[in-house]
Order: C-alpha cells, then sequence, then structure tokens
C-alpha cells in the first residue's frame, strides 16, 4: 500500500500553490481538493518561507485543514485526507 501511495504521490501535479499571503488563502482550497481527491500535492513558494522551513509550514497547514501531511520532498508537500 505504501509503495502505490508513494508512487501516486510522486506521479502528482501540484494543485495548490503556498505564495506570500502565506497558509489563510489555502486552506479551505486544501480542504475543497482533499474531500475529492486521496492526496493533494502543494508547492510552497519562497515568498510564503520567509524565515521558516518547508516541513513546519506544510506541518501547519496539515493542522489547519484538518488533513495529514504525507511527506515533504524540496519545498513540496503531500497531504492525505
Amino acid at each position: 500500500m505504501t509503495d502505490d501511495l508513494n508512487q501516486r504521490a510522486h506521479d502528482l501535479d501540484v494543485t495548490v500553490w503556498v505564495g506570500k499571503a502565506g497558509l489563510d488563502p489555502v486552506v479551505d482550497e486544501l480542504r475543497d481538493q482533499l474531500e475529492a481527491e486521496e492526496l493533494v500535492k502543494v508547492k510552497f513558494l519562497r515568498s510564503a518561507r520567509g524565515g521558516t522551513t518547508t516541513e513546519e509550514l506544510a506541518e501547519e497547514l496539515a493542522d489547519r485543514a484538518g488533513a495529514t501531511l504525507f511527506r515533504t520532498r524540496g519545498h513540496t508537500g503531500v497531504f492525505r485526507r
């Protein structure tokens, strides 16, 4: 099961971008996308990261959206419902 999810996560296109406006504008969008899809890939742009890490932002986004952070890699995170 994990190998299948890892492959699916790898093949996903980014559908949510976090930019200079931060997490607030994307929390509902991530929640909505996870209602339709099991996995959603999110890109954290440099302007969103500021003094924090991708991992920290991804964990906060998961918490706020009621999602599970499946993994981070580089500046992207994959979230699971």
